[in-house]
């Protein structure tokens, strides 16, 4: 557990949702089966089916794991990275789709409360628009009223996680990017994470970096402790200060997976496996 602001419990693994489909909801079983209790989502039906991760949270319910022994995240998505289908009036102001999001989620969810909000992503790569600003405003006011525990930003970059962190009247309190070897892990967002107390989680850890897995050296290490190569990954992106995303289908992996912390990784193989894809 790690433990994060306004004393919420964190699990030190998180499920992801994004691209299962009809599946969703008997993979989010699956998982908190498996030992998961951390869950993430998003209000987004081009890659997520929210809906069917509350179907899941229902059923769960049933079965005995209830509602507040899981932590549950999800995402306000702005209309550049929706389809048609947006969970909110398009046309509306940001504050008001916002607030429709949210509402939508909680509906989808069966919960009065979310664990962890995030925004999606900022507008553009660059800078931070008076769209952005007025986003995450709204978000603020969610944590405000108490609605959600946790507030933070998805898709940053180290340049606009610094104006964030500099500016916001509530800095964010979670990241999540997705994380490529070749650009040593992101470390330059870490580091901004490091130096504000965020946490950071780091997604598409195996996806993102399948030329480290052929590394030769990669596989001796592996090898070495007696692990398979993803609880390496794992593993290590724990030892660095990451909350690894993983989204397994498999249910073996899923329990391998969460077996990662098993083992320590020594600070040489850790200093080599932070600039192996550089």
């Amino acid at each position: 557990m790690l433990m994060a602001y306004n004393q919420v419990p964190i699990p030190s693994f998180m499920y992801g949702t994004a691209w299962k489909e009809g599946a969703t909801t008997q993979l989010v079983q699956q998982a908190v089966a498996a030992g998961f209790t951390a869950i993430d989502t998003a209000n987004q039906l081009i890659h997520y089916q929210e809906a069917l991760v509350g179907e899941a949270l229902l059923a769960l319910a049933k079965q005995g794991t209830p509602r507040e022994r899981l932590f549950i995240q999800t995402k306000f998505t702005p209309v550049n990275g929706q389809d048609h289908r947006t969970p909110y009036d398009a046309q509306a102001d940001l504050t008001t789709q916002v607030k429709q999001s949210f509402d939508s989620s909680l509906a989808h969810l069966h919960t009065g409360y979310l664990d962890s909000y995030v925004l999606h992503g900022p507008s553009a790569r660059r800078g931070l628009s008076d769209a952005d600003w007025e986003v995450w405003a709204a978000i603020e006011g969610l944590y405000d009223a108490g609605n959600t525990k946790i507030i933070g930003i998805s898709n940053v970059s180290a340049e606009q996680l610094s104006l964030l962190c500099a500016r916001a009247k509530h800095k964010p309190m979670v990241v999540q990017n997705r994380c490529y070897a070749a650009l040593g892990w992101d470390r330059d967002v870490r580091e901004i994470c490091r130096a504000h107390g965020v946490i950071y989680q780091g997604f598409s850890l195996l996806t993102a970096n399948r030329e480290i897995f052929a590394d030769p050296e990669v596989r001796a290490m592996a090898a070495k402790y007696g692990m398979g190569l993803a609880q390496l990954v794992f593993r290590f992106a724990m030892q660095v200060g990451m909350l690894p995303l993983t989204g397994t289908t498999n249910q073996q992996h899923m329990t391998n997976d969460l077996h990662s912390d098993q083992f320590t990784i020594s600070p040489e193989d850790l200093q080599r496996l932070e600039t192996i894809g550089m």
